[in-house]
């Protein structure tokens, strides 16, 4: 019998799994850094920012928005009395603009939803912000495609269990895929689900973990559309 047999629900991950979300998160990044050159090069203003975002975590969890908050932090923090007055302004600018730019989505994404459709139920998991990210899943056009949309603040092997609860269905009828080990994988694999990773060219240094998973639920794949040839 095949290792995704007995499947009968599929979780997805949404940012950079469906639609591409990080090189965004970079590029106001990199916005961040050209307004902070006059008081850190570029890689300290990235690491006094990434420090922030993870010592705020607790408090705002994730999404643009904490984002947002987090690069004004950071900037009043380097820039002290001497930052410009419209500063802030400028940064909140850099995060509304991320709120407006297009949602696109990822080779094979559709095309994999089209084949699954029907055949199993299929669920979003995602984390983030919930006003984002129902605008995202909305501007994507793939809403119709899931009976089910899960937004949740972290993803812990106990946020899936409750969501097993939810949806009445056993570990082992469970297919999770995204492009995060850390957040997407590993989690489902303790609790005895199955999970295909889909890496994205890029990761968010928080996202990353340095592991060889030797699970028998694990498989990697290159490309989204590639389960298909395994269901």
């Amino acid at each position: 019998m095949s290792l995704f047999s007995g499947v009968r629900v599929i979780g997805f991950d949404a940012d950079d799994t469906l639609w591409s979300n990080e090189p965004y998160f970079r590029d106001a990044e990199e916005k961040f850094c050209d307004l902070m050159e006059t008081w850190l090069p570029r890689h300290s203003a990235q690491r006094e920012l990434f420090a922030t975002e993870i010592d705020n975590l607790k408090l705002y969890g994730y999404g643009i928005k904490a984002f947002m908050l987090s690069m004004i932090e950071t900037a009043l923090r380097i820039g002290g009395d001497t930052l410009p007055s419209d500063a802030v302004a400028r940064i909140i600018e850099i995060g509304r603009s991320q709120l407006e730019l297009p949602v696109i989505l990822l080779e094979g994404v559709e095309e994999t939803l089209q084949n699954l459709y029907g055949r199993y139920r299929l669920v979003v998991v995602t984390k983030g912000d919930l006003l984002d990210q129902e605008r995202k899943l909305e501007k994507s056009g793939l809403a119709g495609y899931f009976h089910h949309i899960e937004i949740v603040s972290e993803k812990r092997a106990s946020d899936y269990q409750k969501l097993l609860r939810h949806l009445d269905v056993n570990p082992n009828e469970f297919l999770m895929i995204g492009n995060s080990l850390k957040s997407d994988i590993l989690p489902v694999l303790e609790l005895g689900c199955l999970g295909v990773h889909v890496p994205f060219h890029t990761t968010w240094e928080h996202e990353q973990v340095d592991v060889i998973v030797s699970d028998p639920g694990f498989r990697q794949a290159d490309e989204i559309k590639q389960i298909l040839t395994w269901l």
